[in-house]
């Protein structure tokens, strides 16, 4: 009878956990694409960078959830949280990503954005001044930039600029040496790489004029179970930058 009751009670056991585990919330997937210093896979294969860093502190240790980082072009990225494949991407709240996602109040980082032009541009001088979006447009300058990138679709084709679109990042910088454009708006940190990886690294200008920031913000899903944590996340970024962490974090990337 001992051995039956013991059976009984390892098989209630089991069955009780294996209801606590089919109850659980599955782990939050964040879409992203390769792009250091932000977020990567390094070469020993583990992910690096100083946007899944930041994430990581937020999210697993100090909100204690479960996150799965998967990676892939950025347009699809996109196309996974409105779908449904994923919960959450980590970009620049836009009026179209706003109608599928929900975002908390405060960005996490702010990118400033340079002007990047090629060497021998025979309007260099010019592009040297542009301080603004509308120094762009009257200067009628052509922009190249990546496709996907909101953020300039808001910014820049939305007050009439031209604009080129590359399918991915490192062919921004292609073809900005083959003249297809006159600027680029990027970060540098986060620039170089691409620049030094695309064998464009002599022929670009870094202008050092900073014309705007991208702010980003964690963009969840509006079906994701996850949603009711954003007011969260914004009291774990403030802490973070009030002691210290996020700075600690940044200073170790640039």
């Amino acid at each position: 009878m001992r051995d039956k009751r013991s059976l009984s009670v390892s098989t209630v056991l089991i069955l009780f956990l294996a209801s606590v585990t089919a109850r659980a919330e599955p782990p939050l997937r964040i879409a992203y694409p390769a792009f250091p210093p932000f977020h990567y896979v390094n070469d020993s294969g583990e992910m690096a960078g100083f946007f899944y860093e930041i994430i990581t502190e937020v999210l697993v240790k100090r909100m204690g959830m479960k996150i799965v980082w998967t990676m892939y072009p950025w347009p699809r990225c996109q196309e996974n949280v409105r779908s449904g494949i994923d919960d959450a991407i980590l970009t620049v709240p836009t009026a179209e990503r706003l109608e599928y996602t929900v975002t908390h109040r405060y960005p996490f980082y702010k990118k400033p954005l340079n002007v990047f032009t090629y060497a021998g541009h025979e309007r260099i001088s010019e592009i040297r001044k542009i301080r603004s979006i509308m120094d762009i447009k009257r200067g009628n300058f052509v922009v190249i930039t990546y496709s996907g990138n909101g953020w300039n679709k808001e910014n820049i084709e939305a007050n009439g600029i031209k604009t080129y679109v590359a399918s991915y990042l490192e062919n921004v910088w292609r073809m900005l040496v083959e003249k297809r454009g006159d600027i680029v708006l990027e970060w540098p940190p986060g620039a170089w790489p691409d620049i030094k990886r695309s064998g464009t690294y002599i022929r670009v200008i870094d202008t050092s004029n900073t014309i705007s920031e991208m702010p980003f913000h964690i963009m969840i899903r509006k079906a994701s179970p996850y949603v009711s944590q954003v007011d969260k996340f914004d009291e774990a970024i403030m802490d973070m930058m009030k002691d210290g962490t996020l700075l600690a974090i940044t200073s170790r990337y640039y």
